[in-house]
């Protein structure tokens, strides 16, 4: 099979700066906020969460150099468990991204928020909502180019305000606030730490995109691994020093109360006009990220389709030159996930989102640390396996751990959404598209 050309690969150091830059992205912009009503000691989650990730990543780093033909990621579980399985981890994975990115939506509306604060209320806020994803319903329907230029055109304005907001926080940090600030969730600290861990692993979300990109990675079989850990260290790097920073600027509790974090962050140090910049930076960024996201959405359920895994109606001909069902559909499941996740504030509406978001997808992570376990045998010697093995566990623990903690109201959804996946595969068992 030819690929890339030696000259057009990726080295480990700009691999490694691909694999974070997938991670950093809108994500964060509205998490302080969901944060705000723990505290400070979410430092501690952002901790144990950057552990499990990097433990994740190397799962996938190493799922990677054993399984490089895979179908893609979604496709580990299918080929090293049971094909039921792998149609959960497709799910999983497929309803936790169209779910994910109407909680880009609703980041989007906060931003906004913070210059037109009548869309802060609930049905203003919905209805934006709404607009925002049919907005980019629409440009993802004039075509991928539009979207890849808006997303293009953002870019660079994402990093804007967490930079900031990291520069302000070293000379602007309060110690004295933050330590106020510790744990305001009314919980024992142990129980607000780990909850926390749910929605502080949002922005760990897209770890494995490292094996996405393995085809143009310079020499996988040895720099896979250190690719997928060096982004997920790197990205948490980032994100911790973000963290520490805006609860040094902020209370607690003005963060939870905030649309516009970093944007509420800033002002607070360096006035408005500074804290407009920012607001603006956060809302293009997350608009752009919102098209991209829409578009990868679309093509994982298309995918789905293309496999028997849902009903032909729901996609095009692959022939067709537009996308139109699939994106239509998209659009469908995104707006009724914004009414369904309708709150008194955004802030409650993202925190449900990026909650549910992140119970998914560690169904999907679970599968693939499992997976490991299986591949762990194709291992050279008997400590490789070992090793393998080891890692592989550790990465089903930490995803179990997680999953148990979490706020027990996300139990029960996760649930279903597996029961409904196996549902899918016993009555379609592949045949969805046939006949």
């Amino acid at each position: 099979m030819s690929g890339p050309s030696k000259t057009q690969r990726l080295g480990v150091l700009a691999a490694i700066m691909l694999t974070a830059g997938n991670m950093i992205g809108s994500g964060l912009y509205f998490l302080p906020a969901t944060l705000g009503a723990y505290g400070s000691i979410t430092i501690l989650s952002w901790a144990i969460a950057s552990g499990g990730a990097l433990l994740l990543a190397l799962v996938f780093g190493l799922l990677g150099v054993l399984r490089p033909t895979g179908d893609g990621v979604v496709d580990y579980a299918g080929k090293d468990l049971h094909p039921a399985l792998g149609h959960v981890s497709w799910f999983a994975y497929w309803v936790n991204c169209w779910i994910g990115t109407t909680a880009i939506a609703v980041a989007v509306v906060g931003y906004a928020a913070y210059f037109i604060p009548a869309l802060a209320a609930p049905g203003p806020a919905l209805m934006a909502v709404l607009a925002a994803i049919w907005l980019f319903t629409l440009a993802n329907l004039v075509g991928p180019r539009l979207v890849a230029q808006i997303g293009g055109a953002t870019l660079l304005l994402g990093l804007a305000p967490i930079l900031l907001a990291i520069g302000v926080g070293v000379f602007a940090f309060d110690p004295h606030l933050f330590q106020a600030s510790w744990n305001v969730s009314g919980k024992p600290d142990p129980a607000a730490m780990s909850l926390a861990v749910t929605p502080v692993f949002w922005a760990f979300l897209g770890l494995e995109s490292a094996n996405v990109a393995a085809r143009v990675i310079e020499n996988p079989q040895r720099n896979l691994p250190i690719v997928a850990v060096g982004g997920v260290l790197l990205a948490a790097v980032v994100y911790m020093s973000a963290s520490v920073a805006i609860m040094g600027l902020l209370p607690a509790k003005a963060l939870a109360a905030s649309t516009a974090p970093f944007a509420d962050a800033i002002a607070h140090i360096a006035g408005p006009l500074a804290a407009g910049l920012v607001a603006f930076c956060a809302l293009a960024k997350a608009s752009g990220s919102l098209g991209g996201n829409f578009l990868l959405t679309a093509e994982s359920g298309r995918a789905g389709a293309q496999a028997g895994y849902l009903p032909r109606i729901t996609t095009d001909a692959p022939d067709a030159p537009r996308r139109t069902r699939d994106i239509l559909f998209t659009g469908g499941l995104m707006s009724l996930a914004s009414w369904a996740s309708l709150s008194p504030t955004l802030g409650k509406q993202f925190s449900l989102l990026i909650n549910m978001s992140v119970m998914l997808s560690l169904v999907f992570y679970l599968l693939c640390a499992l997976s490991l376990c299986r591949a762990a045998k194709d291992q050279g010697t008997a400590r490789a396996r070992m090793a393998t093995l080891a890692v592989g566990l550790g990465g089903a623990g930490f995803t179990l751990w997680v999953m148990a903690t979490a706020d027990p109201s996300l139990r029960l959804p996760t649930v279903v959404a597996v029961g409904v996946s196996l549902g899918l595969w016993a009555v379609g068992r592949g045949n969805f598209g046939q006949g």
